[in-house]
């Protein structure tokens, strides 16, 4: 079978990934039985908010539409560094390495939509949920929220949808949730939670910048509006909350735009879908699940063939490749069937779609994610100061 080459770094997990941005923030407000690898200061109150697909190089780019948060970045009381989103960069997979403190291969949410070995058939993990998958069976460990219940109090502010929908009963279950629609309300919920409770975690999810981004582009007049509403709403919380609270902004993965001619349809290439059974995944993170008997010269046969069509615009792994990378991290036993026994990862700004089990609307997404780019996978971790709402420094002046 071809080497493949140049294969990037599997993300740092327990050390430097969106799966430690809640147990540090536990062991920062005192709790025990929590380690602290991202070194977030001690504190009373800590608010974080998870930003869904604010990448940190299109921070970076776009920093113009978000003069807050520019400024924040170069305060003298601010802090930043960089995370990587799990694998896949995926909101299904972040969120719940976020959500539970652990890596997909032990949480079992290996992609947006994946095999379900008992039932034989490929489930959503997200909006479309499968009546027949169990959340809490599915994904077993506790949360971070479950964990700390009895010992600190824990709140989540998000939209009304959120507030029981089996992505959240799998991930995110056992705080106490706050719903609110418009961005006003979100951060007046917030501040009030904050400020009514002498210590709390709270958890702020902002899902509107990957809808746009999905929608428009990230490189689009919606998302640059999308990243003012935040940029705006951060200001607006900051200015809100007690001295004594940390404010963490982060993000579950990054996004790139992909041009429409690139938007592949896979299956029509007989090889490349030759011995398969089963299609899931990202459009930039491809599994492939092969027929049950189908041997070792089959799925060589698979890589080889994706290998000369698509080699130089994107990774194609084995399974056992993949878990050899520490991708997934240690993977359960029970989660290695949910893997595609061969894993297409972008490299170029490219999507293959299989057309015989997804609508052609699903083509005209332009913001898209899930694979291993810098793009993709970097995500800030910025600790806004409350003093940056007012301009001021909060350091003593000797």
């Amino acid at each position: 079978m071809p080497a493949q080459e140049s294969l990037p770094k599997a993300p740092g997990y327990g050390r430097s990934t969106v799966g430690e941005v809640l147990t540090s923030s536990a062991a920062a407000l005192g709790v025990p039985g929590f380690t602290n690898p991202l070194k977030i200061p001690s504190s009373r109150r800590i608010c974080v908010v998870l930003v869904d697909g604010l990448g940190k190089a299109l921070l970076a780019q776009r920093a113009a539409h978000a003069p807050f948060l520019r400024s924040v970045m170069t305060h003298p009381d601010s802090r930043m560094a960089t995370l990587s989103a799990s694998f896949p960069s995926t909101t299904v997979s972040s969120l719940t390495s976020l959500g539970t403190g652990v890596a997909p291969g032990q949480h079992g949410m290996v992609g947006y939509d994946v095999l379900d070995p008992a039932q034989d058939k490929v489930v959503n993990l997200l909006g479309g949920w499968d009546a027949g998958v169990d959340p809490l069976a599915w994904q077993p460990f506790p949360t971070i929220f479950e964990r700390l219940r009895g010992k600190i109090p824990v709140a989540t502010v998000s939209l009304p949808k959120f507030a029981d929908s089996p992505m959240t009963r799998a991930a995110l279950r056992g705080s106490e949730f706050t719903a609110a629609t418009s961005p006003h309300a979100r951060t007046a919920a917030a501040a009030e939670l904050l400020t009514a409770n002498e210590n709390m975690l709270l958890y702020f999810y902002w899902s509107e910048l990957d809808k746009a981004g999905h929608g428009h582009g990230c490189q689009s007049a919606a998302w640059e509006h999308q990243l003012e509403e935040l940029d705006a709403a951060m200001k607006r919380l900051a200015a809100q909350l007690p001295s004594d609270t940390i404010l963490l902004l982060t993000a579950d993965h990054g996004m790139l735009d992909v041009p429409e001619h690139a938007r592949i349809d896979f299956s029509a290439e007989r090889e490349l879908v030759a011995g398969v059974r089963h299609t899931a995944g990202e459009p930039r993170m491809v599994h492939l699940y092969l027929e049950p008997d189908a041997g070792d010269q089959v799925r060589d046969s698979l890589v080889e063939a994706w290998l000369r069509r698509y080699g130089k615009q994107a990774w194609v792994l084995t399974r056992e490749q993949a878990v050899r990378a520490g991708y997934f991290g240690t993977v359960r036993p029970e989660v290695l069937g949910r893997i595609g026994d061969v894993l297409i990862a972008a490299r170029e700004p490219i999507a293959f779609y299989d057309l015989r089990r997804v609508r052609s609307s699903a083509m005209e997404v332009v913001g898209q994610h899930g694979s291993l780019t810098k793009v993709e996978r970097e995500v800030p971790l910025l600790q806004i100061p409350m003093s940056a709402a007012s301009g001021r420094s909060g350091r003593r002046r000797g």
